[in-house]
């Protein structure tokens, strides 16, 4: 199953195994999906730096954090170029440090499917069920 989160749902097709949830995760409201616990948190072209705890704790342990959004240098190929909406250097590592398995992660430059600097995490929660997996 897989849980989808936006505050415009309008453009998402109802998929099986897809719960929709719409939500406006910037309002101030509590985080939507109290007590739920998932595998995975997958995050792209979003950055909300108030959301980062609620994103970690919502991970079982050994569950994956995929993440990937715009960073400081971007403003060099257009929106969006305001420092709120732009990672800084290095970010997303400092974000899971002590806590996360770093699997991957990139800082750099794309062409595809525009123009622009991003930060990509492949991160691992540290805990029991991280270990046997990787036993």
């Amino acid at each position: 199953m897989v849980t989808a989160i936006d505050r415009d749902v309008s453009t998402l097709a109802a998929q099986p195994n897809v719960e929709i949830v719409q939500a406006d995760l910037e309002d101030g409201s509590p985080w939507p999906l109290p007590g739920r616990v998932f595998g995975a948190v997958v995050v792209t072209n979003y950055l909300h730096r108030p959301l980062f705890p609620a994103l970690l704790d919502v991970l079982s342990p050994g569950g994956v954090l995929l993440y990937e959004t715009f960073m400081e240098g971007n403003e060099r190929f257009g929106r969006p170029s305001q420092p709120e909406f732009l990672l800084k250097d290095g970010e997303l590592l400092e974000l899971v440090r002590g806590r996360f398995s770093v699997v991957a992660y990139e800082a750099r430059m794309i062409s595809e499917p525009k123009m622009a600097m991003v930060q990509r995490i492949a991160a691992r929660l540290a805990g029991p069920r991280a270990s046997r997996l990787a036993s």
